[in-house]
């Protein structure tokens, strides 16, 4: 591997592709190869790149090597221009596509979901067995707010967890590099994105697992609802002016039924987790999407919560059920690791120069990769984590629709 490690990026057909490289990286080579079939889904992502390059505070210089065409998994494979590839885009394809990648020994950095149903769980216990590399994209995880959660939890201050909770909504039509954002087509078809249980859940059962650890987790149940859509929000997410023929036994009227919001309750190691995650049709004037978590424990609870009700900002709360003192050394404590931190009474300030938010994350997600592609050692429950993650995700959807 040259001093300079190269990216491919197959098939970017979701914006998060293209946030891997919102930030330059210096251990990442500036030119990037992107195979793709021609089509409104690789010209987002050029777009996307361009306005790094292009926008006026700290620019990026991406030089993009394209190679569009039909094919482009099968191309990827047999030219292998670079040391390894990023992939966001089609759900029901993805993990065959990384089980290919790792056959030709190329290391892969995908978004979620890995998958959309039990039918390809087999692959993933080979993709995930390694070597090469494989990694999804779980930003949740480089926020500040949730790694002090974390941290404190490590340092006894939650006493003996007793439940955690995940709320999420998001939106449809929402703005992204502070523009709107415009979806393909296919989002819409859960049979190629997936169902509202294996999309939004991933991030929080990743956060489960990272925060109670991996061992003896269990499914209880699992709950679907449709989120309805009018054709002026399809309209407006796709550039689209009317559904397609595919969907139309989803269409009633003029609204889509977009089967995308999911409740789940599992257990791990006894403790109970739930999950609340839906999707609205548009962000509320001066907001965004809105994600809150609450651990439970003996000794005391924390809370992050980013709502309307906080004005859209991450705020983390910690309330010991008795004296505080284990909460203030440990704000002490990891003050060195999070300069700035400090506690103001249930509250934990955060300064803004922490964290650059949420599409800032996708970079950190990057560079984690990058440096294990560079010698560092994986996460040690990486592969059981992946295996735990969306084999839960998978029954999870099984069970769904058995309850129907």
């Amino acid at each position: 591997m040259s001093d300079k490690i190269r990216l491919a990026f197959l098939e970017p057909g979701h914006f998060h592709a293209a946030l891997t490289l919102r930030e330059r990286h210096p251990r990442l080579a500036d030119e990037v190869f992107v195979y793709a079939a021609e089509g409104p889904d690789l010209e987002h992502f050029l777009a996307l790149v361009n306005s790094f390059n292009s926008r006026a505070e700290a620019p990026t210089a991406w030089q993009v090597d394209l190679r569009a065409g039909p094919n482009a998994l099968a191309r990827l494979c047999a030219e292998q221009p670079a040391d390894a590839v990023v992939l966001a885009g089609r759900n029901d394809t993805k993990l065959a596509a990384i089980h290919t990648l790792h056959a030709a020994g190329l290391p892969v950095l995908a978004d979620k979901p890995w998958l959309i149903d039990a039918a390809t769980l087999p692959l993933l216990q080979d993709v995930v067995a390694g070597p090469p590399l494989a990694m999804d994209i779980m930003t949740s995880r480089q926020s500040v707010a949730n790694r002090l959660v974390k941290a404190l939890i490590a340092r006894g201050v939650a006493g003996s967890l007793r439940g955690i909770e995940f709320t999420s909504r998001h939106h449809l039509y929402k703005l992204v590099n502070d523009k709107p954002l415009v979806r393909p087509d296919w989002y819409f078809d859960t049979a190629i994105q997936g169902e509202g249980i294996n999309d939004l859940p991933s991030h929080y059962v990743d956060m489960a697992l990272w925060l109670a650890g991996n061992d003896d987790v269990a499914m209880i149940s699992a709950e679907q609802t449709a989120t309805q859509v009018p054709r002026e929000t399809y309209t407006a997410v796709t550039g689209l002016d009317s559904f397609p023929d595919a969907l139309g036994d989803k269409v009633s009227g003029d609204s889509l039924a977009l089967l995308s919001n999911a409740v789940l309750k599992f257990t791990i190691a006894g403790v109970p987790v739930s999950i609340d995650a839906a999707w609205n049709l548009a962000v509320p004037e001066g907001g965004g999407d809105s994600h809150g978590l609450t651990v439970r424990g003996s000794a005391a609870d924390l809370t992050v919560d980013h709502s309307a009700e906080t004005g859209f900002a991450t705020i983390l709360s910690a309330t010991p059920h008795g004296d505080d003192g284990a909460l203030r050394a440990a704000i002490q404590d990891l003050a060195a690791d999070f300069p700035g931190i400090a506690l103001d009474g249930n509250h934990i300030i955060i300064p803004d120069t922490l964290d650059g938010g949420h599409e800032a994350h996708f970079a950190l997600v990057l560079d984690a990769f990058l440096n294990t592609l560079g010698g560092a050692a994986p996460p040690a429950d990486l592969a059981k984590e992946l295996a735990v993650k969306y084999g839960l995700l998978a029954q999870a959807k099984t069970l769904a629709h058995a309850n129907d």
